[in-house]
C-alpha cells in the first residue's frame, strides 16, 4: 500500500483573492462561530499542504453573486497555471452569461466546475445552469456540488438529496460529486452513489475526526463498508483552509479505519484521478 501521508490528492480545496476568502471567512465567522487557523494565501497553502504529504489538490472558487465568475475564473486558472500542485476548477452563477463564462473556463484550462448551491442560491438542477452542464458533457468536465443541507442549510430550497439526483438523471455522463459525504443525507447520497456510476463524494469535514464538534455528525454514522464498495468514488477532501481545526484531524478519523489496502489507495489518490477523468 502507498504510504497515506505521502503523494495524497486533495480535492476540495479553496482558493481565492484576499478579499473574497477574507469575506468568505467572516461570514463563516458570524454564522458558526468558526475561526481559521490555517493560512489564506496560496503560497503558504502550499506549503502547509506540502508538510502533510499533500501533492495535488483541486482549487475551488464559487461565485456568490452574477457578474464576478468570469473575473475569478481567470485568476484562479492563472494562479494554478503557475503552481505544481493546484487543478483549476470555474465556477458561474446562475443568473450569468452562463454558456460564454463556462467555454471561456475550460478553454482557458478548468478542470471542471464547481457550485456552493446554497450561497449561490441554485440548485444541482437549476435550468439556468444547464448550459454549464452541457458543456460539461462536451469537453467531459467533471461538476463538484454543495448539495447536502450540511451544516446550516437543512432550511434552503437549493439543496438536498432530491434535486442533486434530478440533475443526475438529467445529466447521467456527467461525473458529479456531492462534498462533505452529502450530510446531512449521507446515507442517502451513498446509496445513489451505489445505484450511479456517475456520483462521486468527497470526505470533507464529515468525515473528520472534529465533525461531531463542528458538524454535529458522527463520521462512524458512515461504515467502511462504504469506502471499500464505491473505493474509486470517494475522495478525501479538506475543505482547506476554511476549516476551524488542524489539518491534522481531517484525516485522523480515516485513517482509524480498517480499511483495505485499495481502498485506502483510492480514497486519497485514485477516486480523485477517476473524477478528473485520468483513470
Amino acid at each position: 500500500m502507498t504510504d497515506p501521508f505521502s503523494d495524497v490528492t486533495d480535492a476540495h480545496v479553496h482558493l481565492m483573492p484576499e478579499r473574497l476568502m477574507a469575506a468568505i471567512r467572516g461570514a463563516l465567522t458570524d454564522e458558526a462561530g468558526w475561526t481559521f487557523p490555517a493560512p489564506a494565501a496560496q503560497r503558504e497553502m502550499e506549503r502547509a499542504l506540502r508538510a502533510q504529504g499533500v501533492t495535488r489538490y483541486v482549487a475551488l472558487p464559487y461565485a456568490h453573486k452574477p457578474g464576478i465568475a468570469r473575473e475569478l475564473n481567470e485568476w484562479l486558472v492563472e494562479r494554478c497555471a503557475a503552481s505544481e500542485m493546484a487543478v483549476p476548477f470555474a465556477t458561474v452563477h446562475g443568473d450569468d452569461d452562463v454558456r460564454a463564462v463556462v467555454r471561456e473556463a475550460f478553454e482557458a484550462g478548468a478542470r471542471g466546475l464547481k457550485f456552493q448551491c446554497p450561497v449561490q442560491r441554485c440548485a444541482p438542477d437549476d435550468p439556468r445552469l444547464d448550459p454549464a452542464y452541457e458543456l460539461a458533457a462536451e469537453y467531459d468536465r467533471p461538476v463538484l456540488f454543495h448539495a447536502g443541507t450540511a451544516p446550516m442549510f437543512e432550511d434552503s430550497p437549493h439543496v438536498g438529496l432530491d434535486r442533486f439526483e434530478a440533475f443526475v438523471d438529467s445529466y447521467p455522463e456527467v461525473r458529479a460529486c456531492c462534498a462533505h459525504m452529502g450530510t446531512y443525507e449521507a446515507s442517502g447520497f451513498v446509496d445513489l452513489a451505489r445505484e450511479a456510476e456517475s456520483v462521486f463524494l468527497d470526505t470533507c469535514v464529515a468525515m473528520s475526526a472534529a465533525a461531531p464538534e463542528y458538524l454535529d455528525f458522527d463520521p462512524a454514522s458512515v461504515p467502511d463498508a462504504v469506502f471499500e464498495d464505491l473505493a474509486g468514488r470517494v475522495m478525501y477532501g479538506s475543505d482547506y483552509p476554511n476549516v476551524p481545526y488542524p489539518y491534522e484531524d481531517e484525516r485522523a478519523h480515516l485513517l482509524s479505519r480498517d480499511l483495505s489496502p485499495e481502498a485506502f489507495d483510492a480514497l486519497f489518490r485514485g477516486a480523485a484521478a477517476n473524477f478528473l477523468g485520468e483513470a
